[in-house]
């Protein structure tokens, strides 16, 4: 750091014969100083020491002792402007003289007023800030020229006013403090410069021009001499016109030029490019304000920006991008779509257009009949898409996560009954047996992200007849996967649902597990060491009606030796359980039969249906459709579904006259005497055990008629109660009874028209009694 070159300061004393000292400073300037404008001092760390301040600036007195002594002595400091500086020149140092010339003048030093030498300072410093700010007027033509010599006058000013102020510091502390009004000398040359700079009205409207041009290059792309934007913008700040002389301009100007550069780019780029775009532009203005612009224009530049790259382009960037985002899964683009909508409170915007987004996909997976078999698997993974999406791209904002949950049953149920239905199949082929190269953990998640879809269904009663119909399946005919994975599953529902939900469901297993004990049990009675028909083994499941579904009775004429074996168990178990009524089920019984074939020996694992038809042929080599008819009494539909499982199937062990894939009455069927499989045990596919258009159609109107009979129920029960009630407090505490096992919307379908008619039903029943009543009087 240079300082300014010391000044001899020269004091004489005369004697007196009393032997004291009078002093009269002089202060000598053999010539104008040179200064340097490589000062880095602030003014307000400037200290000047006097050995007599009662004699400066106007206060007289006298002083004993030897010689005074005036030291004038700098500290360092930090001057307002930036230090760096690129050039050196050279102040013209005239109030200098002239201050030295009034300091040698006739009248003594400690006689001087303040007020006089602090005007004869500010008229000095006014007539050099007016030369100097009107010398710029009219210079270069070129901006970034010009804008330096204005750096250059500014900083030539700073630099006088710190040497002045630290030369007349001691006028700055005692005449400045002591005079209301009065500014300090700093701020004397700031106010200066301040009014000759908007006299010179060319000079301050040209500086922020080249202002403005210098920074819309920058955002152009080209190089810009930052440091001279800091000092410039520094002057402004300093001498108070920022705010309006630069600011105001500089807003309006950036507000026009994202405004173009928005609309040229959404109509150029695609969406996740623009979003890119828009976050390089934010960080650029961010970080244009931590070099240059004060601190104060952060905050409206940014909000600016924003307003006009995102705020204006809002419903264009959601319409057009949106959808290609989520279909494509652009994780990282979605996160910065959300970042930026979140600076601009359009999060509102973005959540709706996710809703739609939802809806819209998941209708195209649900409505369309065609891929019902993909239904549950593609909601499934759109629900896993949509959940990463929601943690990684939406923060787990909980307002997008109500609005998946919203979205999501809106479309399981826009559907009514068919993908509560179509879930419970999914369940069922997951627990079903032969699910290979599915671990016990994949089969658990598996499950778990089924039961998210089954949290949206409305319908859940119809879930659970499909879902009871199926496990009764997999049960009887032994093809669960894992007891432990359905009794898992059971334990999901009933934590879901209750156990009201559940309990026919727990029921079933329990007479599957008391079928075993039974089984044993005759195995070890007494009737059938001594009755039972040799080379026969059956194995019986006794099932509670209650808890299992409702099978159509269908009759058949069972072989003589199977007859036996139903007789001997029926009069075991009644004998063991008194009061007890026995129902066979022969639609869900099942066999396995040893076959010998020319080709060899053979165990065919086939229905109750397909063993008597099968039987029949050890006692004759060819019968016709109608002789098969005849001897087993299966019903036509049913028998014609198990005569083309068994002769026109993948395992043909029949062959029919003539060949064919439909089975009509005057078919004939004789034993393949060629059939050949290379497995020894063959499981000859049950047609009648796949669920048919009218099975499902059936269980869809049970699951009406349990509904219409848990109404009614409700009904009597409330009426019991309260006697008398109106037609809204009845429907309010009907839902209140019903909601667990019946939705509200279900409810609302149905309701008004049920709690009519069995409104109606009762005033019948009460008008017959009441006629009862007076035909016996």
């Amino acid at each position: 750091m240079k300082k300014a070159k010391s000044q001899a300061v020269a004091c004489s004393t005369d004697g007196n014969k009393n032997g004291q000292q009078q002093v009269t400073p002089h202060v000598h300037f053999a010539e104008p100083p040179v200064l340097s404008p490589m000062i880095e001092d602030d003014p307000n760390d400037v200290a000047l020491e006097a050995s007599s301040p009662s004699n400066a600036f106007g206060r007289g007195g006298a002083a004993s002792g030897g010689g005074v002594t005036a030291n004038l002595s700098r500290k360092k400091a930090t001057p307002p402007q930036p230090t760096k500086k690129l050039f050196h020149i050279e102040i013209r140092a005239s109030l200098f003289w002239e201050m030295g010339q009034l300091l040698n003048s006739a009248d003594p030093f400690y006689k001087l007023d303040g007020g006089s030498l602090y005007q004869r300072i500010e008229k000095e410093c006014e007539a050099y800030i007016s030369a100097a700010l009107q010398s710029l007027v009219g210079q270069s033509e070129d901006l970034v020229v010009f804008l330096s010599l204005v750096e250059k006058c500014w900083q030539d000013f700073c630099d006088q006013m710190l040497m002045i102020r630290g030369i007349a510091l001691y006028l700055d502390r005692t005449y400045v403090k002591q005079t209301p009004n009065v500014r300090s000398l700093w701020d004397m040359g700031l106010q200066l410069f301040h009014k000759h700079l908007s006299l010179a009205s060319e000079v301050e409207h040209k500086t922020v021009f080249g202002l403005l041009k210098m920074i819309e290059g920058e955002r152009l792309g080209e190089a810009v001499d930052r440091t001279l934007l800091n000092h410039l913008l520094k002057m402004f700040t300093a001498l108070g016109i920022y705010p309006e002389s630069f600011e105001k301009p500089f807003l309006e100007g950036t507000s026009e030029f994202y405004a173009a550069e928005g609309v040229k780019y959404m109509q150029q780029a695609d969406v996740p490019d623009y979003l890119k775009h828009v976050e390089l532009r934010l960080q650029e203005e961010h970080e244009r304000c931590l070099l240059y612009l004060d601190a104060s224009t952060r905050k409206p530049l940014v909000a600016t920006a924003e307003r006009q790259l995102l705020e204006r382009h809002i419903s264009a960037i959601l319409d057009k991008g949106f959808m290609l985002l989520m279909d494509g899964k652009r994780i990282d683009d979605l996160q910065r779509m959300y970042v930026l909508f979140s600076r601009v409170n359009a999060l509102e915007s973005l959540r709706q257009s996710l809703n739609q987004y939802i809806r819209k996909t998941g209708q195209s997976i649900v409505m369309d009949e065609e891929k019902d078999k993909e239904m549950v698997p593609s909601l499934l993974e759109f629900k896993a898409n949509l959940d990463r999406i929601w943690e990684e791209s939406f923060s787990k904002n909980e307002s997008f996560s109500n609005t998946i949950k919203d979205a999501f049953e809106y479309l399981i149920n826009i559907r009514q009954n068919r993908p509560a239905e179509l879930i419970a199949k999914f369940v069922d082929e997951k627990l079903r047996a032969g699910n290979k190269g599915t671990s016990e953990e994949e089969l658990e998640g598996t499950l778990d992200k089924v039961l998210v879809l089954f949290r949206y269904i409305q319908g859940k009663d119809v879930f659970e007849a499909f879902y009871k119909k199926d496990l009764a399946k997999r049960l009887l005919l032994g093809k669960s996967a894992s007891i432990d994975a359905e009794k898992s599953m059971i334990t999901k529902l009933k934590t879901e649902c209750g156990s009201q939900f559940t309990n026919k469901l727990e029921g079933m297993f329990k007479d599957i597990e008391l079928s075993k004990e039974i089984n044993e049990s005759f195995k070890q009675s007494s009737q059938a060491r001594t009755k039972l028909p040799s080379g026969i083994e059956m194995s019986v499941h006794v099932l509670t009606t209650g808890y299992w579904p409702t099978y159509p009775p269908m009759d058949v004429r069972l072989p003589h030796e199977l007859n036996v074996y139903q007789d001997i168990f029926k009069e075991f178990y009644l004998s063991k359980y008194n009061g007890r009524r026995l129902m066979w089920q022969n639609s869900l019984g099942h066999c396995v039969l040893k076959a010998e074939f020319p080709k060899g020996k053979r165990e065919l694992a086939v229905s109750l249906f397909q063993t008597v038809v099968l039987m029949l042929f050890n006692d004759a080599q060819k019968l016709s459709f109608q002789d098969i008819k005849e001897s087993t009494g299966i019903e036509d539909k049913e028998l014609r579904r198990t005569l083309q499982s068994l002769a026109c199937g993948k395992f043909r062990v029949l062959q029919k006259i003539p060949k064919g894939r439909d089975v009509e009455d005057e078919d004939s069927f004789v034993f393949n005497d060629q059939f050949a499989a290379p497995l020894y045990r063959i499981k000859v596919n049950a047609i009648q055990m796949k669920e048919t258009v009218e099975e499902n159609a059936s269980t869809t109107e049970r699951v009406f008629q349990d509904r219409q009979y848990q109404v009614d129920a409700a009904i009597v029960r409330i009426m019991k109660t309260r006697k008398v009630l109106s037609h809204t407090l009845l429907i309010t505490e009907l839902f209140q009874q019903v909601m667990k096992t019946l939705v509200s919307v279900v409810l609302n379908y149905t309701l008004r028209t049920q709690v009519s008619d069995k409104t109606g039903r009762l005033e019948e029943k009460d008008r017959e009694s009441h006629r009862q009543r007076v035909s016996g009087a």
